[in-house]
Protein backbone atom coordinates (compact mmCIF):
# COMPACT_ATOMS: atom_id res chain seq x y z
CA UNK A 1 0.00 0.00 0.00
CA UNK A 2 2.60 2.15 -1.25
CA UNK A 3 0.01 5.05 -1.66
CA UNK A 4 -1.98 4.48 1.43
CA UNK A 5 -5.10 2.93 2.70
CA UNK A 6 -8.62 3.45 1.96
CA UNK A 7 -11.15 2.04 5.10
CA UNK A 8 -14.52 1.83 3.66
CA UNK A 9 -17.52 2.24 5.73
CA UNK A 10 -17.47 -1.86 6.05
CA UNK A 11 -13.83 -2.23 6.88
CA UNK A 12 -12.18 -3.20 3.34
CA UNK A 13 -8.88 -2.30 2.86
CA UNK A 14 -7.71 -0.92 -0.87
CA UNK A 15 -5.18 1.11 -2.48
CA UNK A 16 -5.88 4.58 -3.08
CA UNK A 17 -4.56 7.05 -5.36
CA UNK A 18 -0.98 7.24 -6.82
CA UNK A 19 0.82 10.17 -5.18
CA UNK A 20 2.93 12.46 -6.71
CA UNK A 21 6.18 10.91 -6.06
CA UNK A 22 7.41 14.06 -4.78
CA UNK A 23 9.83 13.54 -1.99
CA UNK A 24 10.96 16.81 -0.67
CA UNK A 25 12.29 16.61 2.69
CA UNK A 26 9.77 17.87 5.17
CA UNK A 27 12.79 20.78 6.84
CA UNK A 28 10.25 23.54 6.70
CA UNK A 29 8.02 21.53 8.86
CA UNK A 30 6.34 23.78 11.09
CA UNK A 31 3.74 21.42 12.81
CA UNK A 32 0.50 21.06 9.94
CA UNK A 33 1.26 18.93 7.28
CA UNK A 34 -2.22 18.78 6.54
CA UNK A 35 -2.10 22.04 4.32
CA UNK A 36 -1.80 21.40 0.56
CA UNK A 37 1.37 22.28 0.10
CA UNK A 38 3.07 20.63 -3.22
CA UNK A 39 6.61 21.20 -1.64
CA UNK A 40 5.39 18.33 0.73
CA UNK A 41 3.99 16.16 -1.84
CA UNK A 42 1.05 15.86 0.54
CA UNK A 43 -3.03 16.87 -0.16
CA UNK A 44 -5.17 17.20 2.50
CA UNK A 45 -6.87 14.30 4.24
CA UNK A 46 -10.69 14.31 3.74
CA UNK A 47 -13.51 12.47 5.15
CA UNK A 48 -16.00 11.15 2.13
CA UNK A 49 -19.26 9.53 2.95
CA UNK A 50 -18.28 7.16 5.86
CA UNK A 51 -14.93 6.62 4.22
CA UNK A 52 -11.74 7.42 5.78
CA UNK A 53 -9.55 8.11 2.82
CA UNK A 54 -5.62 8.98 3.09
CA UNK A 55 -4.28 10.11 0.16
CA UNK A 56 -0.65 11.16 -0.01
CA UNK A 57 0.71 8.18 0.25
CA UNK A 58 3.57 7.73 3.55
CA UNK A 59 3.00 10.35 5.65
CA UNK A 60 -0.77 9.77 5.11
CA UNK A 61 -1.06 6.31 5.99
CA UNK A 62 1.40 7.06 8.85
CA UNK A 63 -1.67 9.24 9.94
CA UNK A 64 -4.52 6.58 9.81
CA UNK A 65 -7.12 6.63 12.65
CA UNK A 66 -5.65 3.69 15.34
CA UNK A 67 -8.35 1.79 14.35
CA UNK A 68 -7.45 1.60 10.61
CA UNK A 69 -4.04 1.80 11.26
CA UNK A 70 -4.20 -1.35 13.44
CA UNK A 71 -6.03 -2.97 10.15
CA UNK A 72 -2.83 -2.52 8.04
CA UNK A 73 -0.39 -3.71 10.53
CA UNK A 74 -2.35 -6.75 10.92
CA UNK A 75 -2.09 -7.66 7.42
CA UNK A 76 1.47 -7.27 7.30
CA UNK A 77 1.09 -4.05 4.48
CA UNK A 78 2.66 -1.27 6.79
CA UNK A 79 5.31 -0.85 9.25
CA UNK A 80 6.02 2.11 10.64
CA UNK A 81 9.13 3.67 12.75
CA UNK A 82 10.20 6.86 13.52
CA UNK A 83 14.21 7.90 14.15
CA UNK A 84 15.30 10.66 16.29
CA UNK A 85 18.45 11.46 15.72
CA UNK A 86 18.31 9.74 12.06
CA UNK A 87 20.47 12.17 10.66
CA UNK A 88 24.07 11.11 12.98
CA UNK A 89 26.34 8.58 12.55
CA UNK A 90 24.30 5.58 14.35
CA UNK A 91 20.94 7.10 13.60
CA UNK A 92 21.36 7.45 9.79
CA UNK A 93 22.77 3.47 9.39
CA UNK A 94 19.87 2.52 11.48
CA UNK A 95 17.62 4.21 8.86
CA UNK A 96 19.00 2.24 6.07
CA UNK A 97 18.65 -0.77 7.72
CA UNK A 98 14.87 -0.40 8.60
CA UNK A 99 14.30 0.84 5.22
CA UNK A 100 15.88 -2.04 3.70
CA UNK A 101 13.94 -4.26 5.83
CA UNK A 102 10.55 -2.66 4.61
CA UNK A 103 9.90 -0.24 7.06
CA UNK A 104 8.72 3.19 6.56
CA UNK A 105 11.06 5.50 8.13
CA UNK A 106 10.31 9.31 9.32
CA UNK A 107 13.43 10.82 10.56
CA UNK A 108 13.63 13.36 12.93
CA UNK A 109 17.12 15.31 13.07
CA UNK A 110 17.84 18.99 14.13
CA UNK A 111 21.32 18.83 12.57
CA UNK A 112 23.30 20.42 15.49
CA UNK A 113 25.35 17.35 15.18
CA UNK A 114 23.81 15.17 12.59
CA UNK A 115 24.29 15.47 8.73
CA UNK A 116 22.50 15.77 5.82
CA UNK A 117 25.24 14.22 3.69
CA UNK A 118 24.36 11.31 5.90
CA UNK A 119 20.75 10.98 4.29
CA UNK A 120 21.31 12.56 1.13
CA UNK A 121 20.53 8.55 -0.72
CA UNK A 122 17.40 8.84 0.43
CA UNK A 123 15.88 11.42 -1.10
CA UNK A 124 13.56 10.24 -3.43
CA UNK A 125 13.16 7.36 -1.28
CA UNK A 126 8.76 6.73 -1.16
CA UNK A 127 9.72 4.67 2.26
CA UNK A 128 11.52 8.03 4.09
CA UNK A 129 10.56 11.54 5.22
CA UNK A 130 12.79 13.80 7.05
CA UNK A 131 11.14 16.53 9.33
CA UNK A 132 13.90 18.82 10.65
CA UNK A 133 13.01 19.44 14.93
CA UNK A 134 14.33 19.37 18.39
CA UNK A 135 13.18 16.80 20.11
CA UNK A 136 13.25 19.38 23.15
CA UNK A 137 10.68 21.18 21.72
CA UNK A 138 6.83 20.24 21.30
CA UNK A 139 6.32 18.24 18.41
CA UNK A 140 4.76 19.32 15.65
CA UNK A 141 0.62 18.41 15.79
CA UNK A 142 0.69 16.12 12.74
CA UNK A 143 4.20 14.24 14.02
CA UNK A 144 1.58 13.30 17.07
CA UNK A 145 -0.71 11.81 15.35
CA UNK A 146 1.58 10.04 13.16
CA UNK A 147 0.93 5.92 14.14
CA UNK A 148 4.15 5.03 14.82
CA UNK A 149 4.69 1.10 15.74
CA UNK A 150 8.14 1.79 16.99
CA UNK A 151 10.46 4.91 17.74
CA UNK A 152 14.19 4.70 18.22
CA UNK A 153 15.00 7.25 20.40
CA UNK A 154 18.96 8.18 19.64
CA UNK A 155 19.02 12.08 19.45
CA UNK A 156 21.88 13.28 21.11
CA UNK A 157 25.07 14.70 20.92
CA UNK A 158 27.37 11.45 21.98
CA UNK A 159 30.98 12.79 21.65
CA UNK A 160 32.56 15.17 24.17
CA UNK A 161 33.36 17.98 21.80
CA UNK A 162 29.70 17.89 20.78
CA UNK A 163 27.74 17.58 24.10
CA UNK A 164 30.34 20.01 25.89
CA UNK A 165 29.76 22.39 23.58
CA UNK A 166 26.17 23.15 24.84
CA UNK A 167 26.04 20.94 27.93
CA UNK A 168 22.61 22.27 28.86
CA UNK A 169 21.43 21.78 25.59
CA UNK A 170 22.71 17.74 25.81
CA UNK A 171 21.14 17.61 29.37
CA UNK A 172 17.69 19.34 28.32
CA UNK A 173 18.08 16.71 25.17
CA UNK A 174 18.18 13.60 27.65
CA UNK A 175 15.47 14.73 30.12
CA UNK A 176 12.79 17.20 28.00
CA UNK A 177 13.42 15.19 24.76
CA UNK A 178 13.28 11.60 26.12
CA UNK A 179 9.83 12.47 28.07
CA UNK A 180 8.86 14.02 24.63
CA UNK A 181 9.46 10.94 23.39
CA UNK A 182 8.29 8.35 25.85
CA UNK A 183 4.98 10.49 26.15
CA UNK A 184 4.32 10.13 21.67
CA UNK A 185 4.57 6.66 22.44
CA UNK A 186 2.86 5.91 24.95
CA UNK A 187 -0.18 8.33 23.01
CA UNK A 188 0.24 6.17 19.87
CA UNK A 189 0.96 2.61 21.58
CA UNK A 190 4.52 2.43 20.15
CA UNK A 191 7.80 0.76 21.64
CA UNK A 192 10.73 3.07 22.52
CA UNK A 193 14.07 1.87 22.73
CA UNK A 194 16.14 4.60 24.04
CA UNK A 195 19.85 4.17 23.27
CA UNK A 196 21.79 4.93 26.39
CA UNK A 197 25.36 4.43 27.26
CA UNK A 198 28.62 3.02 28.43
CA UNK A 199 29.18 6.44 29.91
CA UNK A 200 26.57 5.58 32.57
CA UNK A 201 29.45 3.26 34.26
CA UNK A 202 31.63 6.33 33.93
CA UNK A 203 35.36 5.45 35.22
CA UNK A 204 35.00 1.99 36.63
CA UNK A 205 36.01 0.14 39.23
CA UNK A 206 34.56 -3.29 37.57
CA UNK A 207 35.79 -5.08 34.38
CA UNK A 208 33.91 -5.57 32.57
CA UNK A 209 30.88 -3.98 33.03
CA UNK A 210 27.95 -5.98 33.43
CA UNK A 211 24.00 -3.98 33.49
CA UNK A 212 24.02 -4.71 37.27
CA UNK A 213 27.19 -2.34 38.01
CA UNK A 214 25.65 0.92 38.98
CA UNK A 215 29.06 2.68 37.95
CA UNK A 216 31.95 5.96 39.08
CA UNK A 217 30.36 9.06 37.79
CA UNK A 218 31.24 12.32 38.51
CA UNK A 219 28.20 13.73 38.68
CA UNK A 220 29.58 17.51 38.46
CA UNK A 221 32.15 16.30 36.35
CA UNK A 222 32.62 18.55 32.39
CA UNK A 223 30.82 15.18 31.20
CA UNK A 224 28.31 14.72 33.00
CA UNK A 225 25.20 16.32 31.26
CA UNK A 226 25.72 13.51 28.96
CA UNK A 227 26.89 10.87 31.86
CA UNK A 228 23.86 11.83 34.58
CA UNK A 229 21.64 12.95 31.54
CA UNK A 230 21.36 9.72 30.37
CA UNK A 231 20.57 8.22 33.42
CA UNK A 232 17.81 10.28 34.01
CA UNK A 233 16.75 9.85 30.64
CA UNK A 234 17.07 5.70 31.59
CA UNK A 235 15.39 6.54 35.25
CA UNK A 236 12.34 8.22 32.71
CA UNK A 237 11.55 5.51 30.89
CA UNK A 238 11.48 2.97 33.15
CA UNK A 239 9.10 5.29 35.16
CA UNK A 240 7.36 5.02 32.40
CA UNK A 241 7.56 1.41 32.45
CA UNK A 242 6.89 0.81 35.19
CA UNK A 243 3.48 3.17 35.03
CA UNK A 244 2.34 1.31 31.85
CA UNK A 245 2.55 3.78 30.24
CA UNK A 246 4.89 2.87 27.60
CA UNK A 247 6.52 -0.23 26.45
CA UNK A 248 10.33 0.70 26.70
CA UNK A 249 13.68 -1.09 25.61
CA UNK A 250 16.99 0.15 26.64
CA UNK A 251 20.82 -0.03 25.22
CA UNK A 252 23.95 0.71 26.38
CA UNK A 253 26.12 1.25 23.72
CA UNK A 254 29.67 0.99 23.83
CA UNK A 255 32.26 2.63 21.28
CA UNK A 256 31.24 2.74 17.60
CA UNK A 257 32.77 3.25 15.00
CA UNK A 258 32.37 3.27 11.01
CA UNK A 259 31.64 5.12 8.49
CA UNK A 260 30.23 8.48 8.57
CA UNK A 261 31.54 9.53 11.74
CA UNK A 262 32.01 13.44 12.01
CA UNK A 263 35.97 13.42 11.78
CA UNK A 264 35.65 16.42 14.95
CA UNK A 265 33.85 14.25 17.27
CA UNK A 266 36.96 13.18 19.46
CA UNK A 267 36.30 9.43 18.72
CA UNK A 268 39.72 7.76 19.03
CA UNK A 269 38.91 6.02 15.82
CA UNK A 270 38.13 8.88 13.71
CA UNK A 271 40.84 11.00 15.19
CA UNK A 272 43.72 9.00 14.16
CA UNK A 273 42.40 7.80 11.19
CA UNK A 274 42.10 11.27 9.87
CA UNK A 275 45.74 12.05 11.18
CA UNK A 276 46.73 8.83 9.91
CA UNK A 277 45.31 9.57 6.12
CA UNK A 278 46.61 13.38 6.38
CA UNK A 279 50.23 12.39 7.54
CA UNK A 280 49.81 14.85 10.51
CA UNK A 281 51.09 14.00 13.75
CA UNK A 282 48.50 11.06 15.36
CA UNK A 283 47.87 11.88 18.96
CA UNK A 284 47.59 9.71 22.13
CA UNK A 285 45.84 10.96 24.91
CA UNK A 286 47.49 9.33 27.76
CA UNK A 287 50.16 6.68 27.81
CA UNK A 288 48.01 4.98 25.20
CA UNK A 289 47.49 1.73 28.10
CA UNK A 290 43.97 2.71 28.67
CA UNK A 291 42.01 -0.13 26.48
CA UNK A 292 38.42 0.34 24.81
CA UNK A 293 36.20 -2.38 23.27
CA UNK A 294 35.40 -1.30 19.55
CA UNK A 295 32.11 -1.63 17.96
CA UNK A 296 31.75 -1.63 14.12
CA UNK A 297 28.33 0.12 13.15
CA UNK A 298 26.61 -2.53 11.68
CA UNK A 299 27.26 -4.99 14.50
CA UNK A 300 25.25 -2.15 16.80
CA UNK A 301 22.17 -1.49 14.49
CA UNK A 302 21.93 -5.28 14.18
CA UNK A 303 21.41 -5.27 18.18
CA UNK A 304 19.53 -2.12 18.32
CA UNK A 305 16.99 -3.98 16.04
CA UNK A 306 17.00 -7.30 17.69
CA UNK A 307 16.46 -5.32 21.08
CA UNK A 308 13.83 -3.39 19.84
CA UNK A 309 11.74 -6.93 19.28
CA UNK A 310 12.92 -8.98 21.54
CA UNK A 311 10.26 -9.84 24.62
CA UNK A 312 12.29 -11.67 26.53
CA UNK A 313 14.65 -7.48 26.85
CA UNK A 314 11.71 -6.17 28.49
CA UNK A 315 12.57 -4.19 31.97
CA UNK A 316 16.40 -4.40 31.63
CA UNK A 317 18.77 -2.22 29.66
CA UNK A 318 21.08 -4.69 27.89
CA UNK A 319 25.01 -3.69 27.31
CA UNK A 320 25.62 -3.50 23.01
CA UNK A 321 29.09 -3.32 22.66
CA UNK A 322 32.78 -5.57 21.87
CA UNK A 323 33.91 -7.86 24.18
CA UNK A 324 37.17 -7.93 22.55
CA UNK A 325 39.45 -5.17 24.50
CA UNK A 326 42.23 -3.24 23.00
CA UNK A 327 44.55 -0.32 23.72
CA UNK A 328 44.72 2.70 22.37
CA UNK A 329 48.45 2.12 21.50
CA UNK A 330 47.30 -1.37 19.37
CA UNK A 331 44.50 0.75 17.88
CA UNK A 332 47.32 3.13 16.86
CA UNK A 333 49.36 0.75 15.75
CA UNK A 334 46.86 -0.71 13.62
CA UNK A 335 46.13 2.56 11.64
CA UNK A 336 49.12 3.13 11.47
CA UNK A 337 49.90 -0.39 9.56
CA UNK A 338 46.90 -0.49 7.23
CA UNK A 339 47.36 3.52 6.21
CA UNK A 340 51.31 2.74 5.70
CA UNK A 341 51.84 6.19 7.35
CA UNK A 342 54.56 8.17 7.82
CA UNK A 343 52.73 10.03 10.73
CA UNK A 344 54.60 10.59 14.26
CA UNK A 345 52.34 9.60 17.52
CA UNK A 346 52.52 12.12 19.99
CA UNK A 347 51.49 12.22 23.47
CA UNK A 348 49.36 14.22 25.09
CA UNK A 349 47.72 14.46 28.87
CA UNK A 350 44.52 12.41 29.48
CA UNK A 351 41.48 14.71 29.72
CA UNK A 352 39.52 14.67 32.86
CA UNK A 353 37.26 11.84 33.78
CA UNK A 354 38.47 9.76 31.01
CA UNK A 355 37.94 6.47 31.83
CA UNK A 356 41.13 4.26 32.38
CA UNK A 357 39.30 0.77 30.91
CA UNK A 358 35.99 0.42 28.99
CA UNK A 359 34.79 -3.16 28.14
CA UNK A 360 31.09 -4.62 28.23
CA UNK A 361 30.15 -7.97 29.06
CA UNK A 362 27.56 -8.79 26.81
CA UNK A 363 26.37 -11.91 28.54
CA UNK A 364 22.83 -10.36 28.62
CA UNK A 365 22.63 -9.61 25.13
CA UNK A 366 23.91 -12.94 23.99
CA UNK A 367 21.52 -14.97 26.24
CA UNK A 368 18.50 -12.46 25.48
CA UNK A 369 18.85 -11.80 22.07
CA UNK A 370 21.51 -14.10 20.42
CA UNK A 371 23.56 -11.08 19.88
CA UNK A 372 27.27 -10.69 19.60
CA UNK A 373 29.34 -8.44 17.10
CA UNK A 374 30.46 -10.09 14.20
CA UNK A 375 33.13 -7.33 12.70
CA UNK A 376 36.32 -7.92 13.48
CA UNK A 377 38.39 -4.66 14.22
CA UNK A 378 40.75 -5.12 11.53
CA UNK A 379 38.07 -5.53 8.84
CA UNK A 380 35.97 -2.73 10.29
CA UNK A 381 38.91 -0.40 10.32
CA UNK A 382 39.52 -0.72 6.31
CA UNK A 383 36.38 -0.02 5.72
CA UNK A 384 36.34 2.77 8.06
CA UNK A 385 39.95 4.15 6.21
CA UNK A 386 38.05 3.22 2.93
CA UNK A 387 35.13 5.57 3.50
CA UNK A 388 37.26 8.54 4.97
CA UNK A 389 39.59 8.15 1.73
CA UNK A 390 36.47 8.22 -0.12
CA UNK A 391 34.43 11.05 -1.92
CA UNK A 392 31.86 10.40 0.39
CA UNK A 393 33.58 11.98 3.29
CA UNK A 394 33.17 15.40 4.12
CA UNK A 395 36.14 17.33 3.47
CA UNK A 396 37.97 17.24 6.76
CA UNK A 397 41.12 18.45 5.47
CA UNK A 398 43.75 17.36 7.93
CA UNK A 399 43.21 15.85 11.28
CA UNK A 400 44.46 18.87 13.08
CA UNK A 401 41.61 20.71 12.51
CA UNK A 402 39.28 18.81 15.16
CA UNK A 403 39.97 20.11 17.87
CA UNK A 404 41.60 22.04 20.73
CA UNK A 405 43.63 19.71 23.41
CA UNK A 406 41.58 17.56 25.88
CA UNK A 407 39.12 18.24 23.60
CA UNK A 408 39.51 15.06 21.79
CA UNK A 409 39.01 12.24 24.64
CA UNK A 410 38.40 8.80 23.43
CA UNK A 411 35.23 7.84 25.87
CA UNK A 412 32.38 8.45 23.09
CA UNK A 413 30.47 5.83 21.47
Amino acid sequence: MDAGCVRSSKGNLSPDIAVSGRNDHLAALSGVIDRANPAFGVAPRRQLNGTISCSGGFLAACALPVTAQESCVKNGSERFALVTGGGGFIGSHLCDRLIADGVRVVCVDSFRTGRRSNLAHLEGNPAFRLVEHDVIDELPAELKRLRFTRIYHLACPASPPHYQEDPEHTMMTNVVGTRNMLRLAESVGARLLLTSTSEVYGDPEVHPQNEDYRGWVNCTGPRACYDEGKRAAETLAFDFRRAGRADVRIARLFNTYGPRMHEDDGRVVSNVVCQALAGDDITIYGDGSQTRSFCYVEDIVDGLLQLMESEKADGVPVNLGNPDEMTVKALVDLVVEMTGTASRVVLRPLPQDDPRRRKPDIGRARDLLGWEPTIDVRDGLARTIAWFSSAEAPGWGTAAATGTDGALIQAAE
